[in-house]
C-alpha cells in the first residue's frame, strides 16, 4: 500500500484547519490506518472506527497510553489536578465506566430532556428577539455561546449570574482533549486554574443542594441510588463539569457549523425555510457534514490488528470520526450536504457504550434553533467568505461567524 506523504495529517496548520476534508479523503484513500510523525494511529474510514469503538481491547482511558507518559515525564501533565484525580467516567473503561454512566442516567433522563423543551424554545427566541434588533450579528458570541450555556446551567441548577464564568472555564477546558504537544505551558497552567476553580464552585454547590435539594439536575444526581451505591462527592463533581464543558461546547460547534453549512447551501436554507419540519434530520446532517469532535482517542491494552497492519499494546489510536462521516462506502455521495438524507448513523455522538449521554439535549437544542432561525428570518447573509476558526484541534469550532439578518 503508497503510504500517504509523512506530513499529511497536521492538524496545526491553518489550511487544515479551514478545511480539513481533502485531507481525510487523501487518507481514508491511500492509508487509512495511517502512523502519524508523533506516532498515533490515525483510523479514517468508517468500518474501521467501528471496530475499534466495539473491541474492548481499545480502551478509552488515554493514562494508560506511552503518549501520556512522556507527557507526564516531560511536566505536561499535572497528576495533582483537580480533574485528573477524578476523571469523568467519558474517558472511564468498564467496569468503572458502566457503575457510574449507570447511576447518571438514573438522574438525566430523556424525560428530563425533553421537560425542558420550552425552556429551551423560551432561550431561543430572546436571543433571536435581541439578534433581530441588531440585524448584523456575531452568531458565536452572541447567540451560539449563550444557548447550550444557558440551557444546561438552568438543568443544572447554575444561577444565571454564573454562566458568564462558566463561558470562560469551559473555554479553557475544551482545550484539553486536545494532543499534549498542541498546548503551550501557560495554557495548560490555565486549563489547570480553570479546572480547580469548577471544582471549587460545584463543591460548594452540592453542599448548598444537600441542605436544600431542588427540581434540577444537579439534586437527581446527589440523591440517585442504585443497589446502594450512589455518587461520590468527586464523581458529582466530575460529572457536572463533564455535562457543562462538554455539552455546551459542541452545541456551539453544531450552531455555527451548521449555518455556516446552510449559507454556503442557499438550496438547503431555502428547503428548511419551506419546510421547518425537516429541521430535525437537518441537524443530523449537520452532524455528520462538519462534526464538531472530529476525533476521538483509544489506547490499545493489547495488540490489536487494523486494516492489516498490527498497532502494538500501549499505542494511541486517533479515530477520525469527521473523516468517517465523510466515508463513501457508508454514506452515498458523502460531500453533499442533503438535510432530508434518511441514513444518518454518523459517529459525531460516538458509538457503543460511550455513546455521547447528553446528545438528546444537543439534538433538541439544534433543532429549536434552526427550526426557529429559519422561520423567524426571511433572509441570512454571511458578512465574510472566510470565517475564522477557533484554534481547538479536537473540537471544530468556529471562532467568529458574522451574519446578517432579514
Amino acid at each position: 500500500m503508497a503510504r500517504a506523504a509523512a506530513l499529511l495529517f497536521n492538524p496545526l496548520d491553518p489550511s487544515f484547519r479551514a478545511d480539513p476534508y481533502p485531507t481525510y479523503a487523501r487518507l481514508r484513500a491511500e492509508d487509512p490506518v495511517h502512523r502519524a510523525p508523533w506516532g498515533a494511529w490515525l483510523i479514517s474510514r468508517y468500518a474501521g472506527c467501528v471496530a475499534l469503538f466495539k473491541d474492548p481491547r481499545a480502551s478509552s482511558d488515554m493514562s494508560k497510553s506511552d503518549a501520556y507518559r512522556r507527557a507526564r515525564e516531560q511536566g505536561l501533565v499535572d497528576p495533582d489536578e483537580a480533574l485528573a484525580k477524578t476523571p469523568p467516567f467519558l474517558i472511564l473503561d468498564p467496569p468503572d465506566h458502566t457503575r457510574l454512566r449507570g447511576l447518571v442516567s438514573k438522574a438525566f433522563t430523556p424525560a428530563m430532556i425533553e421537560g425542558e423543551r420550552t425552556r429551551i424554545q423560551q432561550i431561543v427566541d430572546e436571543l433571536l428577539d435581541e439578534a433581530a434588533e441588531r440585524r448584523e450579528v456575531e452568531l458565536i458570541e452572541e447567540v451560539a455561546y449563550p444557548l447550550p450555556v444557558r440551557a444546561i446551567c438552568a438543568l443544572l441548577g447554575v444561577p444565571p449570574e454564573d454562566h458568564e464564568t462558566f463561558k470562560g472555564w469551559s473555554r479553557l477546558l475544551s482545550q484539553a482533549i486536545d494532543p499534549r504537544p498542541a498546548q503551550p505551558p501557560e495554557a495548560i497552567e490555565e486549563r489547570r486554574r480553570a479546572g480547580n476553580a469548577f471544582t471549587d464552585y460545584f463543591r460548594a454547590l452540592i453542599a448548598e443542594r444537600r441542605k436544600q435539594p431542588r427540581d434540577d439536575l444537579l439534586s437527581a444526581l446527589i440523591a440517585v441510588e442504585e443497589a446502594g451505591d450512589t455518587l461520590t462527592e468527586d464523581e458529582l463533581v466530575s460529572t457536572c463539569i463533564l455535562l457543562l464543558a462538554a455539552g455546551h461546547e459542541t452545541t456551539v460547534s453544531l450552531i455555527g457549523n451548521g449555518v455556516l453549512a446552510l449559507l454556503r447551501h442557499p438550496d438547503q436554507l431555502r428547503m428548511l425555510r419551506d419546510d421547518p419540519s425537516l429541521a430535525r434530520s437537518a441537524v443530523e446532517e449537520f452532524l455528520r457534514y462538519d462534526a464538531p469532535v472530529q476525533f476521538a482517542f483509544r489506547t490499545t491494552k493489547e495488540p490489536i490488528e487494523a486494516g492489516g497492519l498490527t498497532v502494538g499494546a500501549g499505542e494511541q489510536i486517533m479515530l477520525l470520526l469527521a473523516s468517517a462521516n465523510r466515508d463513501p462506502a457508508q454514506f452515498p455521495d458523502p460531500d453533499r450536504l442533503d438535510i432530508t438524507r434518511s441514513d444518518s448513523r454518523h459517529l459525531a455522538f460516538g458509538f457503543g457504550i460511550h455513546f455521547c449521554l447528553g446528545s438528546a439535549l444537543a439534538r433538541l437544542e439544534g433543532e429549536l434553533f434552526f427550526a426557529t432561525l429559519t422561520r423567524r428570518f426571511s433572509e441570512l447573509g454571511l458578512r465574510t467568505e472566510a470565517p475564522p476558526y477557533a484554534e481547538n484541534i479536537v473540537n471544530r469550532r468556529l471562532a467568529a461567524l458574522p451574519v446578517e439578518l432579514r
